[in-house]
């Protein structure tokens, strides 16, 4: 290995945080030395994944990918590693061979598996051979606890699992009950747009070919029945991790005086504005100065970012404002909800709220910029022949709103967002976005949305008539 990186010990990344340097050496005596060169995934003082090569004992060489485990666990995460890997290479199913692995006492754990070169989460266009390939795990008897796309490779039409923590076993080499697989399917497929539900009837159909057993007694209601409970329970999840310290998320600030959370991976390049938003307000494009929101188009560092001021008009007003949730916090919420689900919206980056002993006052939106054309702009009367695309997209949004038991609340042609590189419609302004529980409280909010859509045209256009009878 070269000498001019930093060599580290194993015992020493639980004391190095979220922000370690690459590359460096970690010394594994006595299988050699690990070379990293990239993170894939970093939980401060428990779990480092990456890439790198080792080079082993004897000289050898080669990559390889590299779970290290460090801190108060670390004993019990690597078994649960191990043994998953074990489970999944005894039971013949596709999986990185796992090359080296030790566990110390003292200092943690480390496993190296082989690293598959070019390898991808599996698309919406392989979801079929991933259904097959979940219908294999559950034929052998095992299932996967967090089975989401990440957790399964696909590398020269072939799906790999990895992640081998996570693997259960009933039986091992025979049929998973089909509660279990029943449960198991769902939470995959609650990790995928919303939309592809619609297609769940023919994936039914690849799992039962592959594994009729555990297939024979599921039902496409009691699926997507399955599908909704998943999908709602990471939802919840998701939803508290949006605004507290994690993977995903920083917060910069927390407590009676204020509070900023930004994703991570868009702080750095957002911290001049998070600093001081209302600088970069006045100097940018204005495009809207209302009593109750200002919104700015405004460039930091090259990039153009959205900022949506949530402004207290007077003292009655804020007196009421301020001991509910900030209308930024719920469209931060909603934001981060429909991204969850698949459904296209301006992608929020971060939240700012001014508090006072925990009161709410003024509080700001910072999401990125969508350019294109709205709704209004985009259909018009005598183009909808050349627009069939955009209005079937309409078809679409509305069906995956409905999927999702969700409510926009001010469906005027502004708020939708004509993105040309995907195809869809974005939302955007999700200050009265709600997620309803009961079907019924869904129906009178999703035909209040139907309504105020039609009202973009005059009653007797024909775009205002082809859409009527679309939601009819």
């Amino acid at each position: 290995m070269p000498a001019d990186i930093p060599v580290l010990r194993l015992a020493d990344l639980a004391r190095c945080g979220r922000d370690v340097a690459l590359p460096l050496e970690i010394a594994l005596a006595p299988a050699g030395a690990l070379r990293l060169e990239a993170w894939l995934r970093v939980l401060p003082g428990r779990r480092y994944v990456g890439q790198g090569v080792w080079q082993d004992a004897a000289g050898g060489r080669r990559r390889v990918l590299a779970k290290l485990l460090v801190g108060k666990k670390a004993a019990r995460q690597f078994a649960r590693e191990r043994e998953g890997a074990r489970l999944l290479a005894a039971q013949g199913l596709p999986t990185p061979t796992l090359l080296a692995a030790e566990c110390e006492a003292d200092s943690g754990g480390w496993l190296l598996f082989e690293f598959l070169e070019n390898a991808r989460a599996p698309g919406a266009e392989a979801i079929h051979e991933a259904v097959r390939a979940i219908a294999r795990l559950h034929e052998r008897g095992l299932w996967q606890n967090d089975l989401h796309p990440d957790n399964l490779l696909a590398q020269d039409g072939r799906i790999y699992f990895v992640d081998g923590g996570d693997i259960g076993a009933e039986m091992p080499g025979q049929a998973l009950s089909p509660d279990r697989a029943l449960d198991n399917l769902g939470m995959f497929f609650a990790q995928w747009p919303v939309r592809m539900e619609a297609g769940l009837s023919e994936a039914l159909a690849s799992y039962r070919a592959q594994n009729p057993v555990s297939g024979a007694e599921m039902g496409i209601a009691a699926l997507r029945q399955a599908v909704r409970r998943q999908r709602e329970a990471r939802l919840r999840a998701w939803l508290k991790k949006i605004v507290r310290e994690c993977s995903d998320f920083c917060v910069r600030k927390k407590g009676a005086f204020g509070f900023c959370v930004a994703r991570r991976d868009s702080e750095k390049i957002l911290a001049p504005l998070l600093t001081d938003p209302d600088a970069f307000i006045d100097a940018g494009q204005l495009r809207k100065d209302g009593g109750t929101a200002t919104v700015a188009r405004v460039e930091v560092s090259g990039r153009e970012f959205i900022v949506k001021r949530y402004n207290i008009k007077h003292l009655r007003h804020g007196l009421s404002r301020c001991w509910r949730r900030s209308r930024a916090w719920r469209a931060w919420r909603e934001g981060n909800r429909l991204l969850a689900l698949g459904i296209p919206t301006a992608r929020p980056l971060a939240l700012i709220e001014r508090r006072w002993l925990w009161f709410s006052g003024v509080a700001y939106l910072v999401t990125e910029y969508l350019p294109g054309e709205d709704i209004l702009q985009r259909l018009q009367a005598e183009n909808m022949t050349a627009r069939a695309p955009e209005i079937a997209a309409v078809d679409t949004l509305f069906a995956d709103l409905a999927r999702a038991r969700l409510s926009h609340g001010d469906m005027k042609g502004h708020n939708l967002i004509w993105r040309e590189e995907a195809a869809q419609w974005a939302l955007i302004d999700l200050d009265a976005m709600r997620a309803h529980r009961l079907e019924s409280a869904f129906e009178r909010a999703h035909r209040r949305d139907c309504r105020r859509f039609l009202r973009n045209w005059p009653p007797d256009s024909p775009l205002s008539r082809h859409f009527s009878r679309r939601f009819k």
